[in-house]
């Protein structure tokens, strides 16, 4: 799947979730979500690497698999930030990390 259609779908996700709970789905709330997930990324990986609570932790495969998806929410909301101020987060990302200039 290209970028771009990941990028949309995404950003479909979200807009849908706001009209589904009734959430302004703006600047603000996509950079405090962004922030809330890099939270929950961190307390992924602490259980993960056992340096959690013993009642949290989880089996190996599965810890891996919820970092997976608290890395896609990162993504999905760092998307999301980029979209709603008009970013081409495309090129960002190649300017920055490909193709550094």
């Amino acid at each position: 799947m290209e970028f771009k259609e990941l990028q949309k779908g995404m950003i479909n996700t979200a807009m849908s979730y706001g009209k589904e709970y009734h959430i302004t789905i703006d600047e603000e709330f996509a950079l405090l979500k962004l922030q809330e997930e890099v939270g929950e990324l961190a307390q992924a990986v602490l259980i993960h690497r056992k340096k959690a609570r013993p009642e949290k932790f989880l089996p190996e495969e599965k810890s891996k698999a919820e970092i997976g998806k608290e890395l896609a929410d990162v993504v999905g909301m760092a998307v999301l930030s980029a979209h709603l101020m008009s970013i081409d987060l495309e090129k960002a990302i190649d300017e920055k990390w490909v193709n550094r200039k």
